[in-house]
């Protein structure tokens, strides 16, 4: 299989034509619908336009089968097959395509039709550098292997089947190429777009996590590089996993400086976004659940352990921060308080079980809408409590750690690429400690009980409070502002429309929906930057007047504040704990 990519910027199209030799009988071709680690049809098919056929030399008509599937007719002289056709390539994400004069970028999976019986057959990939002045210092980097390149990286590139084509993605730009290793194992940050980072330090602090964690998986797997290419961006943010790269997007606010010190908000955001991606070379993309690794991508593929997949993972992204020495104890629980406190403030968690929101991923977690935060559970942050309840229960009640039953997945079902069936990490989690953790896993997956954090944590010289919050900056964590003392169940963005009303709320029992524009409380004009402060100023059960505007129309209501509930975690080292306890801690945090 032949395929040549020739990009149009100033167009933000890929010219692609893809020549396969075959017999004479029809052969059908198809894209998938779906790319691996983003849990949503996104019919990647809608942006390609002008197809053209040619066999044996002759145009051929193209019979279309469905939205993702084409046939070219069967032909008595067989001979070479030839699709030609342009990809609108205007995606800023890491999932599809994105092409303009200052940067290329696009997984396989939005450009390269596979003609059926040839998933497991050889593709060469040639990429040619855009014939426009503007991109004459561009470098491509991907993780495919080059056959014949020049010193900028453009020419053409092989894969040994389908599925490596589609999961190696391509960067094209000028960027900034930072080389380091870690664990034995050579490693790249490319960075596209305007920033000015600490280079060294930036190849420095991600070696460290890159080395942490490749030590936990005894410095498996082997590759020749791993890349990470990262679109820097405005304000951007998010990640996608591949088996020899990942993709990224950050905010060029998000990276370290020369001269800057310490380790802010920004910075660590960023580090933990690289830690989570990385840890899915193990997770996810090699310890894989059986559902994804037999799918074609032609639709939706499902299972129940996406907790297990993401959640995991997220527990894990910022716990190697504080193994690598990037951050402290205190920090990683103010981390570990945020999280808590975003599930707590989620009035889903008492009626969608993570098993569910797993296998809802497709409809609701990739799909939000106004009432997403009453119906819909976070498996990203609940499976990361879960896994971290997970993981002090196997310390304080056996020999064995969640480290230890990740290594065991690994050397089960990732090392040898074999996917792991519905529940593998709930059956080895039992096995290896001998505990009966049934009951654990129907609560915690299964049920909507509350999550045992406070007990768990003590039993690690942990504190675990819940407090007010003091504002809307306080996302959990340690604060020294003062509590709130009334809601009304919703939240406002900047513009002062309505973002979030939570069930069982005020502002839901007096009819208020997202999207609607706040006007006035209790006579006076409200602002979104002072609307904490007017809750607080109203009188304890006593209605008050509330107008908005839905659409044109005003409306208004009597709305009576409620006392702020407890909805936000602090975590704190409790000082001098029985020795046991600080033996405990002291395994796990290091302090």
């Amino acid at each position: 299989m032949q395929v040549a990519v020739r990009a149009d910027p100033r167009a933000h199209q890929y010219q692609v034509r893809l020549r396969v030799t075959a017999g004479t009988d029809a052969l059908e071709f198809r894209l998938p619908a779906w790319i691996r680690g983003s849990y949503l049809v996104r019919d990647f098919a809608k942006h390609l336009f002008d197809l053209q056929a040619v066999r044996g030399g002759q145009a051929v008509a193209v019979e279309r089968l469905d939205k993702s599937r084409l046939r070219v007719p069967a032909s008595a002289a067989g001979g070479e097959i030839e699709l030609t056709y342009r990809v609108h390539a205007l995606d800023d994400s890491v999932r599809k395509a994105w092409l303009d004069v200052r940067r290329g970028f696009f997984n396989a999976s939005s450009l390269v039709y596979c003609p059926q019986g040839y998933e497991y057959a050889g593709f060469e990939l040639e990429i040619a550098r855009p014939d426009d002045a503007d991109c004459a210092d561009w470098r491509l980097a991907t993780a495919l292997t080059p056959l014949r390149i020049d010193a900028a990286g453009f020419g053409r590139y092989a894969a040994p089947d389908y599925e490596t084509l589609i999961d190696s993605p391509v960067e094209m730009a000028a960027f900034r190429r930072i080389d380091f290793v870690a664990g034995d194992l050579p490693h790249t940050l490319t960075l596209s777009g305007r920033c000015e980072p600490d280079e060294a330090r930036l190849a420095a602090d991600i070696a460290k996590i890159c080395a942490a964690q490749r030590a936990m998986f005894g410095g498996e797997p082997a590759m020749p590089r791993y890349w990470f290419l990262t679109n820097v961006t405005a304000g951007g943010y998010g990640g996608l996993e591949h088996r020899e790269s990942t993709a990224l997007v950050c905010s060029r606010n998000d990276l370290p400086r020369p001269g800057d010190s310490g380790l802010g908000k920004e910075y660590r955001t960023f580090l933990g976004l690289v830690s989570h991606e990385y840890f899915h070379l193990w997770n996810v993309k090699r310890i894989t659940p059986a559902s994804f690794a037999e799918s074609d991508l032609s639709g939706p593929a499902y299972s129940r352990d996406l907790w297990h997949y993401e959640g995991v993972t997220s527990y894990y992204d910022d716990l190697f921060l504080l193994r690598a020495g990037l951050i402290e104890a205190p920090v990683y629980l103010d981390l570990l308080a945020e999280a808590a406190t975003r599930l707590e403030r989620t009035p889903a968690r008492r009626v969608h079980t993570l098993a569910d929101a797993s296998f809802e991923a497709w409809i609701k977690y990739y799909q939000p809408d106004d009432n997403s935060p009453n119906a819909s559970t976070n498996y990203y942050v609940k499976g990361a409590l879960v896994a971290l309840c997970l993981d002090l229960i196997l310390r304080r009640d056996s020999a064995v750690t969640l480290d230890a039953v990740m290594q065991a997945l690994w050397s089960r079902y990732g090392r040898h690429d074999r996917p792991a069936p519905e529940g593998a990490l709930e059956a080895i989690a039992a096995e290896l400690s001998g505990l009966k953790l049934r009951a654990f896993f129907d609560s915690a997956l299964r049920g909507t009980d509350e999550l045992p954090l406070a007990e768990t944590l003590a039993d690690f010289g942990v504190r675990a409070e819940r407090r007010a919050a003091t504002g809307e900056q306080d996302l959990g964590g340690r604060s020294s502002g003062s509590a709130q003392k009334q809601t009304l169940g919703l939240k406002l963005k900047g513009d002062g429309s309505v973002a979030q009303v939570l069930a069982g709320s005020a502002a839901q029992r007096a009819g208020l929906a997202v999207g609607d524009q706040l006007l006035a409380l209790d006579g006076l004009k409200l602002t979104a930057g002072q609307f904490s402060r007017r809750i607080d100023a109203l009188k304890s059960n006593v209605p008050a007047e509330l107008l908005w505007f839905r659409g044109d129309e005003l409306m208004r209501a009597a709305i009576c504040p409620e006392p702020a509930p407890a909805d936000t975690w602090t975590l704190s080292l409790i000082e001098a704990p029985d020795p046991a306890v600080a033996s405990r801690r002291k395994s796990w945090l290091g302090v």
